[in-house]
């Protein structure tokens, strides 16, 4: 499955559109994870459990995305957007969403 940001995909033509499809997941950061970022945050540095945390997040999204691209008979998904929001009173939640154009190509 290719996943692209761009509309177009260089030596491909797009021969149907079939909708958008999304990906969402909303993950929560554990209590070890928060004071550990508080620790980064008050010397400085990168906070790895949150990094490592977001990444897993990202690509469950990207995953959910291209599943539900597949389920619709898509080669490709081309205008990709990804958003990542802080949710929850305390900020202790990151909900990413993945969303784009589900297409079938036809090789040039």
């Amino acid at each position: 499955m290719l996943i692209s940001t761009t509309e177009e995909l260089q030596g491909f033509e797009v021969t149907d559109y079939l909708g958008l499809v999304h990906g969402e997941v909303v993950s929560g950061a554990n209590i070890l994870r928060d004071v550990m970022a508080t620790v980064t945050d008050f010397v400085g540095g990168r906070s790895a459990a949150y990094e490592e945390e977001l990444q897993n997040s990202r690509e469950n999204a990207l995953r959910e995305l291209s599943d539900r691209a597949q389920r619709l008979g898509a080669d490709a998904v081309v205008g990709l957007q990804i958003d990542f929001e802080i949710i929850g009173s305390r900020g202790a939640m990151i909900m990413v969403t993945a969303v784009g154009t589900a297409v079938r190509l036809k090789k040039l």
